[in-house]
């Protein structure tokens, strides 16, 4: 259905040492003692840095590309689900009680899978299962994250600092509520609360807790720029942008540039779906929390800036990307 953006180039060559730096050679010896992995020029590395790995993730990433670059997958591209498995997994971190995050994985459990925000993930899990299973060594927690960071590089997106060690935990580290509770279930953002002012309340209860701020939270939300929603998963239909597999501030300009109404009918039916908005034309949508980003003056003057400039949305997104995929890890 949409076509997939390839951007990167294959890897050539083996390296060893999870401690390794994509952005070399700035930096190697330093990033290297971090114990931080990279998607680019990973074999210039020097020789002091090319032990035998655990995981070899050179192999790891080129499987992970093959599985984005599949015929098998063109209709539904996985890129963009790969980046919302990884979201919604570290987006479970709780700064206060120091719980959930990117490190457990514990997704794979029903308590933590069935909750309505991980609607349709089993998919996304299920494709990486081949990689899994040839890396045995490999944590599922480490193989999400690192999947997401590959498929943004990928689809034209930052390249994104990747620094592994995440373990997965047993089914009693499923998070939940431990203060109070602000979505239906499960800890992740909703898209409605049925007001602006409500919706930008709980936008920033939830990713406060995390420990981001409002510039953060805009930054991390044009990852909508991305994929699309399923009436069969969310509820919701369609896609942001017309390019949906293409890392760009498009999402941003979007929100300003269109004028959105409340969808009302959905091939010549009645919507019975919840509460959406749509383009003239009824082929994009945004959601109540998009929406919100343009309504409410602080996060506006964010998007405002990120519609401008697709370079400062990269970089922005890129560091608070990095950043979610290390809560509750690094």
């Amino acid at each position: 259905m949409f076509g997939r953006v390839r951007v990167g180039a294959r890897f050539a060559a083996r390296l060893g040492n999870r401690a390794v730096m994509a952005r070399l050679p700035l930096a190697r010896a330093g990033a290297a003692a971090a114990g931080v992995v990279t998607l680019a020029t990973l074999a210039s590395a020097p020789v002091w840095c090319r032990e035998q790995p655990a995981v070899n993730w050179v192999k790891v990433r080129e499987q992970i590309v093959e599985i984005l670059d599949s015929e098998d997958h063109m209709e539904e591209p996985p890129g963009p689900q790969f980046v919302r498995l990884a979201w919604h997994s570290a987006g479970t971190y709780c700064k206060h009680t120091k719980t959930g995050g990117s490190d457990a994985a514990t997704m794979r459990y029903g308590a933590e899978g069935n909750w309505g925000a991980n609607a349709g993930l089993a998919k996304s899990r299920g494709l990486l299962e081949e990689v899994k299973v040839r890396h045995p060594n490999l944590s599922y927690a480490d193989l999400w994250v690192f999947a997401a960071i590959v498929a943004i590089e990928e689809m034209g997106g930052p390249k994104i600092p990747f620094k592994p060690g995440r373990t997965d935990k047993a089914p009693a580290a499923t998070p939940t509520w431990t203060i109070s509770k602000h979505a239906e279930d499960g800890r992740l953002p909703s898209a409605d609360m049925g007001a602006d002012a409500a919706t930008a309340a709980h936008l920033r209860n939830i990713f406060n807790r995390m420990g981001f701020n409002d510039q953060e939270i805009v930054a991390l939300s044009g990852a909508h720029a991305l994929g699309r929603c399923h009436t069969d998963a969310s509820g919701y239909w369609g896609p942001w942008t017309y390019a949906p597999t293409t890392m760009s501030n498009e999402y941003y300009r979007l929100l300003f540039d269109v004028k959105w109404t409340e969808k009302k009918t959905h091939e010549g039916k009645p919507w019975t779906g919840p509460r959406q908005f749509e383009n003239p034309a009824g082929d994009l949508m945004m959601l109540p929390s998009d929406l919100v980003l343009i309504k409410d003056p602080s996060f506006r003057k964010y998007a405002e800036e990120y519609a401008k400039d697709d370079d400062k949305f990269k970089e922005d997104f890129g560091k608070a990307f990095e950043k979610l995929m290390n809560l509750g890890f690094a």
